[in-house]
């Protein structure tokens, strides 16, 4: 006798790398950039009601391995993520990433997706959403240094949500800031390579850090940095690893997103316990102040939480709606009677 048919609840959407792909260019790059700017910003209106905790992580001389989970009590979420930065000495990517949501109320999920390509597009969203409420008014030109898989998804989120039309670049690679200028060819944005990174912030409203090596390096320091700027510095997302001078961080007002983790992982562990910052939910919600003057300088001090991964993933669920840029899965185990889950196993024999 054949088994019954699983039912509904036992299969669940994956998103493969080339559905995604399909999706991002079914709704169009800078479309997808702004709505899911403004889907992140909703989430961080309603901050307090999810569940937080700095990511679990698995640290090895190779790099790190992270589980980052939350939940807002309706849905749970988590993403597995990497950093190794030897990786692309073997051809292989530095970051990868899945990740899952599920229903609180069962426990069931229901996304499955691949997360590597989401994990760029919701930094660069979230990088967005933080100069959208902190950088200079009238912002036209960023700065971008660290030219590698993120950077251009970095500068395309900017033109969308700020109005970024000039982008100056620098790595210490020439090849990263060729391969970049090439992939922006054609975007509606003025490109300028340069050689060093203290000629490409010259003239920058917003300063972008996104470098991989993990360590305490000094990309900028204290003098090469005038009143009024903006910084992004999302390079950060483990111990040990800076891109700023402190001096820098003295003079900065300084924009987190939970502070727990950051004080472990971002610009802000180089500085004492009792450093001064401002999540910036608060910002956002009208609870704390963000840029207050011509002449200051704010710094976004990002290193990516969970919060973000959820909005990416709840805004990828909502916007496969009808569109067929998925496979059913089935991975849930769904016997006909839920007390008989060896039943099911023998009658597949």
């Amino acid at each position: 006798m054949s088994s019954p048919l699983p039912s509904e609840k036992a299969f669940v959407p994956f998103v493969s790398v080339e559905n995604m792909m399909r999706l991002v260019h079914h709704i169009g790059l800078e479309t997808l950039l702004a709505e899911l700017t403004d889907v992140i910003e909703a989430d961080f209106r309603r901050w307090e009601l999810f569940d937080k905790t700095p990511r679990v992580a698995s640290h090895s001389r190779e790099g790190v391995i992270e589980l980052m989970p939350t939940s807002d009590g309706e849905i749970y979420s988590f993403k597995y993520v990497n950093g190794h930065p030897k990786n692309m000495a073997q051809g292989l990517q530095t970051v990868t990433a899945f990740g899952l949501l599920a229903e609180v109320s069962t426990g069931y999920p229901v996304l499955l997706t691949e997360m590597t390509l989401l994990t760029a597009l919701r930094t660069a969203a979230t990088s967005a959403m933080a100069a959208r409420h902190l950088a200079p008014k009238g912002a036209r030109t960023m700065a971008m240094i660290g030219n590698g898989a993120q950077a251009e998804f970095q500068a395309l989120a900017m033109k969308a949500v700020c109005g970024i039309d000039h982008i100056r670049l620098y790595d210490i690679d020439p090849l990263a800031t060729a391969k970049m200028a090439r992939n922006l060819s054609g975007r509606g944005l003025t490109v300028t390579a340069c050689t060093s990174s203290q000629s490409a912030i010259e003239g920058a409203d917003i300063i972008t850090t996104c470098t991989a090596d993990k360590q305490c390096a000094t990309i900028l320091t204290d003098n090469m940095i005038g009143a009024g700027v903006h910084i992004n510095a999302i390079g950060g997302d483990c111990p040990g690893k800076t891109e700023l001078h402190r001096d820098i961080l003295l003079r900065a007002d300084t924009f987190v997103e939970y502070p727990p983790q950051t004080r472990i992982e971002g610009e802000i562990q180089q500085m004492e316990l009792d450093y001064p910052v401002t999540e910036l939910w608060k910002v956002i919600t009208g609870q704390a102040e963000g840029r207050r003057d011509t002449r200051q300088i704010t710094l976004f001090d990002s290193v990516g939480f969970a919060v973000e991964d959820f909005s990416a993933l709840r805004y990828v669920r909502d916007r496969l709606k009808g569109t067929g840029f998925y496979q059913d899965l089935d991975i849930i185990a769904d016997p006909d009677d839920p007390r008989d889950l060896f039943g099911m196993l023998q009658r597949a024999r």
